[in-house]
């Protein structure tokens, strides 16, 4: 591959779901670290963190009570699978990209070729550029991580129709895998009014920290079949699953007849 296009990923949603300045985009990720009120003692080992994937001014706040933890911990993550929910392209199986690198406004991010690889053996793994080329939610955890960890690579992977199953069968495929970090990219509830959004995602939550997948549907969450995926392999190797933060679009810049919800886990 000899030209920039084919070898890095574009960014789609800089300047729409935030600052493309990488000044204004760093200064507004600090400040969300910054503000994050963090009222849990941040677990010694993370394994895997969910957080929310709209917009910085609808989401950002939520997502950066995730990311604190990472700050927090001091850890050394170097990899870092990212998995959400196809949104832009219909889609059957697991998308992985064949570009070298995701570009951002704070600098390109390469990606694991030999994790990639490895995870390419599965059958329902399939490479394409077109379904990672608009897609958002992985593309607005890029500046977070960038922000908090040093020097890491990444392995996108966008979910479509596919079993929780088979996607909880790659991520044990690399469970093992030094300095990994895992993060699951999903909203809640969409478009309720704010007291219903509310206790839908309350109960949400509650399935997420009973490590109880079989509960989660489509109106829980649209990240719904990573989610479950990660809480499939989390119960078998006996980890625990935490609430950070849980809010909606009501809570942080939009009306409450129509809401959103967003929440941060940890998983250690």
């Amino acid at each position: 591959m000899n030209s920039t296009i084919e070898q890095i990923r574009p960014t789609a949603v800089a300047g729409l779901f935030y600052p493309n300045s990488a000044d204004e985009l760093s200064d507004t990720i600090n400040a969300y670290l910054a503000n994050t009120a963090q009222t849990m003692t941040s677990p010694k080992t993370i394994k895997a963190i969910v957080a929310p994937h709209a917009g910085y001014v609808y989401s950002g706040p939520i997502a950066a009570s995730a990311y604190t933890l990472l700050r927090k911990t001091n850890s050394q993550f170097n990899k870092v699978i990212l998995l959400g929910p196809a949104h832009r392209v219909k889609l059957t199986g697991i998308a992985i990209p064949t570009v070298q690198q995701f570009d951002s406004p704070l600098g390109p991010i390469n990606i694991d070729q030999e994790l990639l690889m490895q995870i390419n053996q599965f059958d329902f793994v399939h490479e394409s550029d077109l379904a990672h080329k608009e897609e958002h939610c992985l593309e607005v955890q890029l500046p977070f991580l960038q922000t908090v960890l040093q020097d890491f690579k990444i392995v996108p992977l966008l979910i479509g129709d596919i079993s929780a199953e088979q996607v909880s069968l790659v991520l044990e495929s690399i469970w093992d895998v030094d300095n990994l970090l895992i993060v699951v990219s999903t909203d809640l509830s969409h478009y309720y009014d704010y007291i219903t959004a509310q206790k839908l995602d309350q109960k949400t939550s509650q399935f997420i920290e009973e490590l109880n997948s079989n509960k989660i549907e489509y109106d829980h969450a649209c990240g719904k079949t990573a989610l479950q995926a990660l809480l499939l392999s989390a119960k078998k190797h006996k980890l625990c699953a935490k609430t950070i933060d849980l809010r909606n679009s009501g809570d942080t810049a939009g009306e409450k007849n129509k809401v959103v919800g967003y929440g941060a886990y940890v998983i250690s």
